[in-house]
């Protein structure tokens, strides 16, 4: 072989290696998220955080929302979607997954104990309506109330747990309506209040909100502590006309992956969430209820990406997430 043959090799050799790395320090990360109906605050949030996500890392992590039919099959997918999965739920749902039961009672799968923790988003908060010129205060107030609390939903499920609880089954009449009808009933006198639950401020809150005087019941702690739910505080003037903080309940939401995801990727998309929070927080409001003491409310272990992160942040982590 000659000298000219052996340099030319050497320069072919150094220019791969140099476009190799170029393309690594080039590459970027494509990232499923799934949340929830498009339409919905949940949705919106997705949006919002992709948008965050890919300005926080210069494109180098991009974020494709899809729509979702609810938390269930958020985690029943995480079973079959390869690599970079990114998903929400209530954590108590993914415990139940992990362990087979509730939902998935009769559709276990060992790559459920595989979900991980991430970061959480805002909460699912209970909001109990009613039309200011009733003047209820407390849920012992709804008794002789005509209340809408849709079908189908979290809150709908969990308002009517919550007559059960609090012996009001028989004293509330509860309306046959959707919800999405519930600003107009409530405006139109054809209900007294209603029972929704989401992120606040939630939209149809403030649409009811704009439309006529509306009371949010608040809640005692004893009552919050019977429904075995967290305490939740909407502070006063998130709502047109509601000018004291309310005390509700409220189901923690989390964002997970699972360990398919590499670690550097999972560090990348939990440091620039938490980065990218307060101009998230500035865009819409309810991820302002968002705090790392939220991690208190999670059962999943966390990716170990997303541990590396907190514990340089310095962020305390529960030790049942570790």
């Amino acid at each position: 072989m000659t000298i000219s043959t052996k340099w030319a090799l050497a320069g072919a050799g150094i220019l791969i290696a140099s476009m190799t790395a170029f393309g690594a320090a080039n590459a970027q990360e494509r990232i499923t998220y799934k949340s929830a109906k498009s339409g919905t605050s949940y949705y919106q949030m997705g949006v919002e955080l992709a948008n965050a996500i890919k300005a926080g890392t210069d494109g180098e992590a991009i974020l494709t929302v899809e729509e979702s039919q609810g938390s269930v099959q958020n985690v029943m997918e995480a079973a079959a979607r390869p690599g970079n999965y990114v998903f929400t739920a209530p954590p108590s749902l993914v415990t139940a997954a992990a362990e087979g039961k509730g939902p998935f009672a009769d559709r276990a799968n060992p790559k459920f104990a595989e979900i991980r923790s991430l970061f959480p988003i805002p909460s699912l908060t209970m909001h109990f309506v009613v039309n200011a010129e009733e003047g209820a205060k407390t849920l012992g107030d709804l008794a002789g109330k005509t209340i809408l609390l849709g079908k189908g939903s979290f809150g709908a499920t969990e308002g009517e747990k919550y007559l059960e609880l609090f012996n009001l089954k028989d004293k509330v009449t509860v309306a046959d309506a959707e919800l999405g009808n519930a600003s107009d009933a409530l405006k139109n006198g054809q209900i007294d209040g209603f029972v929704t639950a989401g992120s606040f401020p939630a939209p149809n809150v403030i649409e009811a909100s704009a439309g006529s005087p509306v009371t949010l019941l608040s809640m005692s702690d004893e009552e919050i502590e019977k429904t075995g739910r967290s305490r939740q505080v909407i502070p006063a003037g998130t709502y047109s006309g509601v000018e004291e903080d309310v005390v509700t309940t409220s189901l923690p939401v989390v964002a997970f992956s699972t360990t398919e995801m590499s670690d550097d990727t999972a560090y990348l998309v939990t440091k620039t969430f938490w980065e990218e929070k307060a101009e998230l927080a500035d865009e819409s409001r309810w991820w302002a209820a968002v705090t790392p003491e939220l991690l208190a409310e999670g059962s999943v272990k966390l990716h170990p990406g997303a541990l590396r992160y907190y514990e340089e942040a310095g962020i305390e982590v529960p030790d049942a997430l570790r």
